[in-house]
């Protein structure tokens, strides 16, 4: 690994400091550089040469990486400064001290499914029919309440069947790594991490489905937005788009993979589970 990108959570007055650290440890054959995570479009422009991004955060840090990393298939290895660390492979008091065993390629690569959305404008508007994006998430994709808090009619289809129309506060289509998230929030399953399978998960239905369905894979996933509320999509929480009556989303898997770069065994993500969710075990 001949560069390795560094990239940090600006909010946490720390993570540029332990940034500079690691960037001092590396070999004099290696370079690096650092960057802020909402710096994205320096970002873009430093990836290409890039090897290995390390990043010094949580979850949401990972996050914004991804949005980088994955069209390069470049590999993160995550430290947590944040509070959950679903993502994350080190803590911050083991990061230097363990970093060396992840440089000389020791380590296996962990592949993570993401989805992809395209929002369709009503054939009732000038833009009908272009679909905006792709938009790639790693977590989820989003379908919830505009500026006004109002429940929403949504239809939803899978593989162009009508599964159901409900009115709610929101819709949630969520890949295995983002089962921890959002869509957990509301009563969601956990998945495997590794798991390809989908979760669609609705958000406070008062009329219609209410359960969560995990998916198939190759599952295409279609939300209407019916009725007069406007609402709002959201892809992995940073992609934003306002939705008028008429728009739908249409979801399937992403060919882009988030990589990251593992040395503990797979069942450490059931190990700390309990413990990452604010629970405890017996005994412990």
């Amino acid at each position: 690994m001949k560069t390795i990108g560094i990239i940090y959570n600006a909010r946490i007055p720390e993570a540029l400091d332990l940034s500079n650290a690691i960037a001092n440890e590396l070999s004099p054959q290696q370079s690096s550089w650092i960057s802020p995570a909402e710096d994205l479009e320096s970002l873009r422009q430093r990836a290409g040469e890039t090897d290995l991004v390390i990043t010094a955060g949580g979850d949401g840090t990972i996050l914004r990486a991804v949005r980088v990393t994955a069209p390069w298939g470049i590999p993160i290895l995550g430290i947590n400064m944040g509070r959950l660390g679903f993502m994350t492979e080190l803590q911050v008091h083991e990061a230097l001290e363990r970093l060396p065993q992840y440089l000389n390629g020791s380590c296996r690569v962990e592949e993570h499914n993401m989805v992809q959305a395209e929002l369709v404008r009503s054939e009732a508007r000038p833009e009908a029919g272009q679909a905006e994006g792709p938009f790639h998430a790693l977590n989820d994709v989003v379908m919830a309440r505009g500026s006004v808090s109002r429940v929403l009619t949504i239809r939803a289809r899978i593989d162009g069947a009508d599964l159901a129309s409900l009115r709610a506060d929101g819709m949630i289509l969520s890949t295995a790594t983002g089962s921890t998230g959002y869509s957990l929030a509301v009563g969601g399953p956990i998945l495997d991490p590794l798991s390809q399978s989908l979760v669609l998960k609705p958000i406070a239905a008062h009329v219609g489905l209410s359960a969560s369905l995990v998916l198939d894979p190759a599952a295409e996933v279609e939300f209407h937005l019916e009725g007069a509320q406007d609402a709002a999509l959201s892809v992995d929480g940073f992609e934003d788009l306002p939705m008028k009556s008429g728009d739908w989303v249409k979801i399937k898997q992403s060919p882009l993979k988030a990589k990251f770069l593992r040395s503990m065994p797979h069942s450490h993500f059931y190990a700390t589970l309990t413990r990452r969710l604010g629970f405890s075990v017996r005994g412990q």
